[in-house]
């Protein structure tokens, strides 16, 4: 039985969400793996509408074990606040909810540093989450892992040696320096209910690999915004690619059996950098309308544009796509007609490939297709699509080569087309 990971292919919410609680039907365990509070993924189950921030998407799955891996960077206030919502929702997740202890902990000094610095005119639009500050601790060697929080001795001679590294940045912000005690208190609350949820993620997550359990490894954000391949400095603090699951969870790329890429159809961005397709028009307000592009955490609104192919092609190759998960079709039913960027023209001269370092400078080169007007919330099989629908999801998948094993039609769990089990044998 196949280890999946689910990856945005690309500026992240693509709706991955919905697609992992699907996925996870037949799962036995979904592991987030990277990312922190910055992530919002939406699930909604009949008339009920659900937004978790850093519990994986398969919480709704009875009978799944949730993981959340080493490689996240988690706020212990915002993670209790989350299980007192699903609690509250009649979700319990005692016993099969876990937390790694070698994942780092956002303290209230990392939100504030976020908050300072996106004031100024160096924002980069960051959701003021703390992620950005506590990855920086992490590859500081300052880090605090929520490990530490077993002791409450060793956690005030970290979080001190932490302020004194944080102390000049705040001030030099306009900020104040909290105490150690300030910051000690505001976690006590959380602290006290997390150490009981915490585990070696890893061997936890490798033994289920090795004894054959279907696995599914949950990414955040997307490909275009990892810090490595991203469009730096416009990206996440993180690995949200294929290659991030292995490094955020302590699995092997051997363990790995699919990578499974997230691809709206048509492409939104949230904050700034280049986003050479953005629609600054009519048809992109109605986008945004209808496909309810807010962000989930923070409500802001999310720039909407067409779908852009050199840039799937290239997170295809980053990742090592196996196939695609296309969603948010029936976001543009309605529409005269559908464009999809298939080239750029750059300074020197056309290109196929997606010119990741200059975007800023870069000009679409599009394909036009035929919209259609029928509602597609009904359809369960390719056949109900409309011919124009039709023609243009073969399109996206011929032209990133890589085929689609579902097709989402609408925001409900059923307002699905599935073409093929992931846990089964590929086609």
């Amino acid at each position: 039985m196949p280890a999946i990971v689910i990856v945005g292919a690309q500026w992240g919410d693509e709706g991955k969400g919905k697609i992992v609680d699907i996925f996870t039907e037949h799962a036995d365990m979904v592991v987030r793996f990277g990312g922190g509070p910055n992530a919002g993924h939406t699930l909604v189950v009949g008339d009920d509408k659900l937004i978790v921030r850093l519990i994986p998407s398969g919480v709704l799955r009875p009978m799944t074990t949730c993981v959340l891996a080493q490689g996240m960077v988690i706020d212990p206030k915002s993670l209790v606040t989350e299980l007192d919502e699903l609690e509250h929702r009649g979700l319990r997740t005692a016993g099969r909810l876990v937390v790694s202890d070698r994942a780092h902990s956002i303290l209230p000094y990392h939100v504030l540093v976020d908050g300072l610095r996106e004031q100024g005119k160096g924002a980069i639009g960051t959701t003021k989450r703390g992620v950005g500050p506590c990855y920086e601790d992490k590859v500081a060697r300052r880090g605090i892992s929520l490990g530490a929080l077993r002791d409450r001795t060793r956690l005030d001679a970290l979080v001190g040696r932490a302020l004194e590294s944080w102390a000049p940045t705040i001030r030099e912000l306009g900020g104040s320096v909290p105490t150690v005690s300030e910051i000690l208190d505001a976690i006590e609350p959380a602290r006290a209910r997390i150490v009981g949820m915490l585990v070696n993620s890893q061997a936890l997550i490798e033994r289920a690999v090795r004894d054959n359990k279907c696995v599914v490894f949950e990414g955040a954000q997307g490909t275009l915004l990892d810090v490595d391949h991203g469009t730096y400095p416009f990206v996440t603090s993180s690995s949200p690619t294929a290659g991030g699951a292995c490094v955020g969870s302590g699995v092997g790329p051997t363990r790995i059996n699919e990578v499974v890429g997230l691809v709206k159809a048509y492409t939104t961005r949230v904050g700034g950098g280049p986003f050479p397709t953005e629609l600054l028009d009519e048809t992109g307000e109605r986008i945004r309308k209808v496909g309810d592009e807010f962000g989930s955490v923070t409500g802001r609104p999310r720039r909407t544009g067409w779908i852009d192919l050199p840039g799937l092609r290239y997170a295809a190759s980053v990742n090592g796509l196996d196939a695609l998960a296309i969603t948010k079709v029936d976001v543009l039913t309605g529409l005269s007609e559908i464009k999809a960027c298939v080239a750029y023209d750059t300074p020197r001269g056309r290109t196929t490939d997606l010119p990741i370092d200059e975007l800023d400078r870069a000009v679409p080169v599009y394909k036009t297709f035929r919209g259609w007007k029928k509602e597609l919330g009904s359809a369960r099989t390719m056949d109900d699509l409309p011919i124009e629908a039709r023609e243009y999801l073969q399109f996206i998948q011929s032209e990133v080569g890589c085929p689609a094993v579902l097709v989402s039609v609408g925001s409900r769990r059923e307002e699905t087309i599935i073409l093929r089990d992931p846990f089964s044998k590929r086609a």
